[in-house]
């Protein structure tokens, strides 16, 4: 019973919540820049975000596995997980992932209209994303619209007006997830090249690593454009220079082919980001 539970654990890779970082800080920007202009933010939809972004990612980890455990078995990085192994099988797995979209239903009942119809319709891209590897030649952009639909979820707990704001927020977003995901994905490019699906590392070539630093250069613009329009302190221009900072050391990291690290070291970037966000509103 113990290892069952172990492997249903892992199924959702809670045992490895970078991925629940990385949606939770986009997320919690969304929330925050809400926040910021509508005055204060509801304690309750902080713990709504939180709750919601281990659901929705463990949701996504499952469906993931149930859509690639055949290609999981022939990756170096992906053979142990559970649906590869055979620890769980496939019926196993749906009924887990049908529980958790349950869940997931049960929370937006803390939430508003806009709110629900907004998630409901990325739910279906949570679900369509696995298969998108397939078919569609830079997989990365779907996800990247998924994952940084967080923003406008979150978002819109606090404000039913969409500023440009949020909409560059959420482009910023949709840069910087197929930037640190690109990095992923380079990762696993030889086994994805042997079995044939997707990826922007094998779209772009020799160009990758050039363009996932573009894209991540725009995720700052964009926090620094929005910090122009709501008129962020001076502090501001520290928070975009400590992100620079990161990213010099960030290469250090490719220049080692490190790229899981790489990957892994995008949680300090939300980090700093989600910090600026939260002075400008509780101290500046």
């Amino acid at each position: 019973m113990i290892v069952k539970i172990r492997s249903f654990y892992e199924l959702a890779r809670l045992d490895k919540p970078i991925g629940i970082y990385l949606l939770l800080w986009p997320s919690l920007l969304g929330l925050l820049l809400g926040g910021i202009e509508a005055g204060s933010v509801n304690f309750k939809n902080y713990l709504i975000v939180i709750i919601g972004s281990i659901l929705v990612r463990s949701c996504g980890c499952v469906i993931n596995d149930i859509s690639d455990y055949k290609f999981d078995k022939l990756v170096k990085r992906t053979a142990t997980r559970p649906l590869a192994t055979g620890a769980l099988n496939i019926k196993e797995a749906w009924v887990f992932f049908f529980i958790l979209g349950l869940m997931s239903l049960c929370l937006l009942l803390f939430t508003n209209s806009l709110t629900i119809k907004i998630a409901l319709f990325f739910a279906l891209l949570i679900m369509f994303y696995p298969m998108t590897k397939r078919f569609i030649k830079a997989p990365q952009f779907i996800l990247g619209i998924t994952f940084g639909s967080g923003t406008l979820i979150s978002y819109s707990l606090e404000s039913n007006a969409f500023s440009p704001s949020i909409l560059v927020l959420y482009f910023g977003v949709i840069a910087w997830v197929i930037s640190f995901d690109t990095f992923y994905a380079l990762e696993d490019i030889d086994d994805d090249k042997k079995i044939g699906i997707y990826s922007t590392p094998i779209l772009w070539g020799r160009n990758t690593i050039f363009i996932a630093r573009i894209l991540q250069y725009l995720f700052y613009i964009s926090l620094a454009i929005i910090g122009f329009i709501n008129k962020f302190s001076i502090f501001f221009i520290l928070v975009i220079i400590t992100l620079l900072l990161l990213d010099y050391v960030q290469m250090k990291y490719v220049k080692n082919k490190s790229f899981l690290e790489v990957f892994k070291f995008n949680n300090w970037i939300g980090i700093v980001a989600i910090l600026g966000f939260l002075i400008e509103i509780f101290i500046i």
